[in-house]
């Protein structure tokens, strides 16, 4: 197993056997194999797509539409805050998506995708281009917002005991600003996506913070989005967020559209 700067745990693949067995095996490969190998590398491959086109970008996203705050919304409580909180103050323009496969995840094979269908959504701010939601510039900082179970909290207390939902911070050598919450204690570690954003940008020297939820509903919560509610007062999302009360009223919208989908009488 390997660990990133930040912690995270990555199997390695077990190979069981001795190489020799395995250059044998690949001399026994016949070309059907090979292309159907070749097939699934190709299928493999993260496309993103121009919303208004529907074709791949033909440059990186971020040197079509370069930006200064760089937000990243990651599970259902996190992106239900951006939607409520931040997103419905000032006109939003959809300028990309991603899309991918593999034996895990997979998005539909059409180009046009929805925004259920994509596997992430990009935005920007139209009245203020320099702020990005969802090629390394120092001058950009990045933001990630998640969740995760607080049975993955370690601590010597008992987890019945702790206050949830709650924030905690993790955040890269070069981000200088304050935190809006306790910083992440040890041993605890980040995993998966946030865990390789912050590596990233700690290899590449952007200012970047993790913020993240510890609570025990893993699915779509009013009490959990909001606990994510002190980040606003962050330098990245500081004025972005103009209309609390409104910003109550559309959560509420989206937990009724999130129930009725979820009902299978329905």
């Amino acid at each position: 197993m390997a660990a990133t700067f930040f912690g995270e745990v990555v199997r390695a693949p077990c190979r069981a056997g001795s190489e020799d067995e395995e250059e044998e095996e690949a001399r026994r490969e016949t070309p059907e194999d090979q292309e159907v190998r070749q097939q699934l590398m190709r299928k493999r491959e993260v496309r993103l797509l121009r919303r208004q086109t529907k074709t791949s970008l033909g440059v990186s996203l971020l040197e079509k539409y370069p930006c200064s705050k760089f937000i990243i919304a990651i599970g259902n409580n996190a992106v239900a805050f951006m939607s409520s909180f931040v997103m419905n103050s000032g006109i939003w323009e959809e300028v990309g998506c991603a899309k991918l496969w593999n034996e895990w995840c997979r998005t539909t094979d059409a180009i046009s995708l929805s925004p259920t269908e994509a596997f992430c959504v990009f935005y920007h701010l139209v009245s203020n281009p320099s702020v990005f939601g969802s090629c390394p510039k120092k001058n950009m900082q990045v933001t990630i917002l998640t969740c995760r179970h607080i049975t993955d909290y370690k601590t010597s207390e008992s987890t019945c005991s702790l206050p949830s939902p709650f924030l905690r911070a993790l955040k890269t050598q070069n981000f200088k600003d304050s935190a809006c919450c306790s910083l992440l204690e040890q041993p605890n570690i980040v995993h998966d996506l946030p865990a390789a954003v912050l590596s990233y940008c700690q290899v590449w020297q952007i200012p970047a913070i993790l913020y993240l939820c510890y609570t025990d509903v893993m699915k779509l919560d009013p009490i959990t989005v909001e606990a994510f509610k002190p980040v606003l007062a962050s330098k990245s999302l500081k004025g972005l967020a103009k209309n609390i009360p409104q910003s109550t009223e559309m959560l509420k919208k989206l937990m009724t559209t999130n129930e009725i989908q979820s009902n299978i009488y329905t």
